[in-house]
């Protein structure tokens, strides 16, 4: 049910977007992103309105080991009458190694999609994000996982 008041929440802040304008107000940013695959995260700007997103994920405890390596390409877009506010949509992929207790481990291979929104403080150099993440896992299994939901919380500069 949060998935789907998500994605109607993204889909009608699409339709008041407009994607003319420069969409970008920082250039870097560096922090942790909280979801099903907390980890490091790191976002640099191309262009004004293309950046590139990479997230360190790592899970370690009594039954599984994971570590897993996302980079992702997105398109940002700002909404009308919201400064420092923008949406966002994306692909990429994930590479990386998990093992299961008492199983061996397995190299994890995926192709990612992201759609969310992301906010600027415009007095700080504090940015926030949220975002949808499906993939389409491709090792060891195939199949598709119907995403992770996550928070970035990041200082840029």
């Amino acid at each position: 049910m949060k998935k789907l008041f998500l994605l109607c929440l993204t889909v009608g802040l699409i339709l008041f977007a407009d994607s003319n304008a420069n969409a970008q107000s920082y250039n870097n940013a560096i922090g942790v992103r909280l979801g099903s695959y907390n980890g490091l995260n790191y976002k640099t700007f191309l262009q004004s309105n293309k950046a590139l997103d990479f997230n360190l994920s790592f899970r370690n405890n009594d039954n599984l080991n994971r570590f897993i390596f996302t980079g992702l390409y997105e398109v940002h877009n700002p909404i009308n009458n919201a400064p420092g506010l923008t949406w966002y949509y994306g692909a990429g992929g994930s590479i990386g190694s998990y093992k299961v207790k008492d199983f061996e481990g397995e190299m994890f291979l995926s192709a990612d999609g992201v759609i969310g929104l992301d906010y600027k403080i415009a007095e700080a150099p504090i940015n926030l994000a949220i975002d949808w993440r499906p993939r389409l896992e491709l090792t060891p299994n195939t199949g598709f996982g119907s995403g992770d939901v996550g928070l970035a919380l990041r200082f840029t500069f």
